[in-house]
């Protein structure tokens, strides 16, 4: 059974793009370097030819996965979304208690995720723990470093 995963308009955007990339650009460039391989003799003793026919056996894997996500993709319409919890799609505000650092935290499908971006995936511990936290509620979270206790101060779209 596949997995429903929810995105953005641009998330999934910018996967099918990626996928369209795959298909019109690396799939052609991998055949060219099957026929050029093929073209130099014996398959049986020809290096070139295995590593490219392993090349295109990778990509083709890569293509049927993107396929899978894209067809289990659902987009999420921010404007309908409730704020009163944390769900994917909120930014959610969040104060440490260890440290009482404040950080803001956008929770996203798994392959939308980017720290850099404040961007996290709700698969991880983090994006986890917040789901489905109020404003107010305490969130125990198990993290590689340990217990971290974070109170939710703000969740907005």
């Amino acid at each position: 059974m596949s997995q429903v995963n929810y995105y953005t308009p641009e998330g999934l955007e910018k996967i099918k793009s990626e996928l369209k990339q795959l298909k019109s650009v690396e799939r052609p460039k991998i055949s060219q370097q099957i026929a050029e391989a093929r073209d130099k003799g014996d398959l049986s003793e020809n290096a070139e030819y295995d590593a490219a026919k392993e090349a295109q056996g990778l990509l083709e894997a890569r293509i049927a996965k993107m396929e899978g996500v894209i067809a289990n993709a659902r987009i999420i319409d921010e404007s309908r979304m409730d704020t009163s919890k944390a769900y994917i799609l909120s930014n959610v505000t969040v104060k440490n208690l260890g440290n009482n650092q404040e950080m803001t935290y956008r929770l996203v499908a798994e392959n939308e995720a980017n720290l850099a971006e404040k961007k996290i995936s709700v698969d991880s511990p983090i994006g986890k723990g917040l789901l489905g936290k109020a404003l107010g509620e305490i969130a125990e979270i198990e993290v590689p470093s340990g217990l971290v206790r974070f109170e939710v101060v703000k969740i907005s779209r």
